[in-house]
């Protein structure tokens, strides 16, 4: 298939892995990835879990861990890297448990849960060598990793001169795989990958791909979404789009917060992140500020955001976000202009928002699907 060869041979010239495996989106792969390297009683760190990776790894039998620094845990700071990992804390956990119940360690770039912070590479390189030290793999959420890798280039001394392919490029070659949703940095309407450098663990991968999702040379995508993903991934590297791209969400960050609105700081590469606990201050994290925040936001503006917090995350929420995602290519600042007009006027009516309650929910990803009611 010529379609795959492309896919194929763009995936590996950016990310340099051996074998590489489509899915038809991004928690396709973490699902296979997942199934085929844990048990029950395993633990896999990451910086922090995204919602699909938390799922899949528990639905695996196993234990999902946020290893975050600090500074990404306090909304207001501002700090260059809220996405790193506590390389300490990942130590004390591989000395507390062992490493044989550790069968990979994620680095999610950039962080989407924790207010979409880039990871330093820095940061990488110590988690890379705790890795090594104890033979346990590092696999990389490869989601954002143009944006993270253009964050470097802004923010982490020595890689001015570098462009985002090249930091790409070292980011990818400190891990041993990754799983990837190409409907963010892919920019394309659907479609995922799963990279590895172990011949066994692809064999299994694939084995498992073909029963669930189609033939390695497609894995459920039709030819002309393999296509749009190779053109994608090479347009998500262009500075003058993450330029553009970077400048837009600060943009909107930049007027709401000095108007007074929380929100997590420095903006994000492909978001604006409002502090829902620091917005709402009245209604607790049981009452779903987040989720209350979201739906006053759709009824005065059509506005759709998503609450990143206590409904998706349940006790595992360090924080109640509301995340603001920029479509790509869409919106023209007279659209950021009307989004900030609308936040601005939930934020003088905010006194007046109440709280949820749960009426219905899944046992896995319950935000998808549930059921709230006002208070």
């Amino acid at each position: 298939m010529p379609s795959f060869e492309r896919f194929r041979q763009t995936v590996q010239e950016i990310f340099g892995y051996k074998h590489v495996i489509p899915t038809h989106q991004g928690r396709a792969a973490e699902r296979i990835l997942f199934s085929v390297m844990c048990k029950k009683g395993d633990v896999v760190p990451n910086n922090t879990h995204f919602d699909t990776t938390r799922a899949n790894v528990e639905f695996a039998g196993a234990e999902a861990v946020d290893l975050l620094v600090p500074e990404g845990k306090d909304p207001a700071r501002s700090y260059p890297f809220k996405g790193n990992m506590d390389v300490a804390a990942l130590e004390q956990l591989i000395d507390r448990i062992g490493a044989r119940r550790i069968p990979l360690v994620m680095l999610t770039i950039t962080n989407n849960s924790g207010g979409g912070q880039p990871v330093s590479l820095e940061n990488m390189r110590a988690v890379r060598a705790v890795c090594q030290r104890h033979a346990i793999p590092l696999y990389l959420d490869a989601c954002r990793f143009a944006e993270n890798a253009y964050f470097i280039k802004l923010r982490e001394r020595g890689y001015e001169h570098h462009t985002p392919r090249q930091i790409a490029q070292e980011i990818f070659s400190l891990g041993d795989g990754c799983t990837m949703s190409a409907k963010k940095d892919g920019l394309a309407n659907i479609g995922g990958f799963l990279c590895t450098n172990n011949d066994s663990l692809a064999q299994q991968e694939e084995n498992l791909l073909i029963l669930t999702e189609g033939y390695p040379t497609y894995g459920g995508l039709a030819g002309r979404d393999l296509e749009a993903i190779a053109v994608g991934l090479r347009e998500a590297l262009e500075e003058d789009y993450l330029h553009y791209r970077i400048v837009s969400t600060a943009y909107l960050g930049r007027h709401i917060a000095d108007q007074g609105v929380p929100i997590v700081q420095p903006p994000g590469g492909h978001a604006v992140y409002i502090d829902a606990r620091a917005f709402l201050p009245n209604i607790p994290p049981e009452h779903f500020p987040g989720v209350a925040l979201a739906c006053e936001l759709f009824l005065e503006a059509g506005i759709r955001s998503v609450e990143i917090g206590t409904l998706m995350f349940g006790q595992h929420a360090a924080m109640d976000l509301v995340r603001l995602a920029i479509p790509r290519r869409v919106y023209t600042q007279s659209h950021i202009d009307y989004v900030v007009e609308a936040i601005l006027n939930v934020w003088q009516r905010r006194e007046q928002i109440s709280g949820l309650k749960l009426t219905y929910q899944a046992p896995f990803l319950r935000h998808f699907t549930a059921q709230l009611q006002p208070l």
